[in-house]
């Protein structure tokens, strides 16, 4: 997009002239964060595949999607892993030769192949949970359940709008808002 006159510094980051500076100030720390809690996360998914003999966190997230529940499709799967359904078969018959996960095919749909956690497999993740549940804990101790809702309706948001400008091929980056801008830098 090309404009013609001058332009709002904010305004390729959703923000305007006309917010109160505490506002404009509030926005682009939470940009911040929110880079800085991504690019924390791939450094963490790039440091594990790196480790030999060691799952990625990309197969965790496999597995911690079998914890709470019955079989599930490598479509459920991809979906609650946010990866391809490709990536995830690929992955998933990988960890049932580790010994971590059964598959069998639905009784229901023959063209379905559902996967669930062998004891091996439930024992991994348990022994994961064990490592990082009390550094969660500790690191959110001292926000309250409400702070703690209100951080959540958040990233539920900023999740959506992710969701809908990746949806949205029309969307220019001048529209896109702080969450976008932030993203990208």
């Amino acid at each position: 997009m090309t404009t013609t006159g001058p332009r709002d510094p904010g305004a390729a980051s959703g923000m305007t002239a006309e917010q109160p500076a505490a506002r404009r100030d509030a926005l682009e720390q939470l940009g911040r964060s929110f880079k800085g809690a991504m690019a924390a996360v791939r450094r963490l998914r790039g440091r594990e595949t790196h480790r030999p003999g060691e799952l990625s966190f990309a197969q965790y997230s496999l597995l911690f999607g079998l914890v709470d529940g019955g079989p599930r499709s490598a479509r459920e799967l991809a979906s609650a892993a946010d990866l391809s359904p490709a990536t995830v078969t690929q992955m998933l018959d990988s960890l049932a030769a580790a010994g971590l996960v059964d598959r069998e095919r639905s009784t229901g749909d023959r063209r379905i192949v559902l996967t669930s956690l062998t004891e091996h497999g439930s024992a991994l993740v348990a022994q994961r949970r064990a490592r990082f549940e009390p550094l969660w804990r500790d690191a959110l101790e001292q926000f309250s359940d409400a702070e703690l809702a209100t951080a959540a309706a958040v990233l539920e948001r900023l999740s959506d709008t992710f969701y809908a400008f990746a949806d949205n091929d029309d969307v220019d980056d001048d529209a896109a808002g702080p969450q976008a801008a932030a993203a990208e830098s």
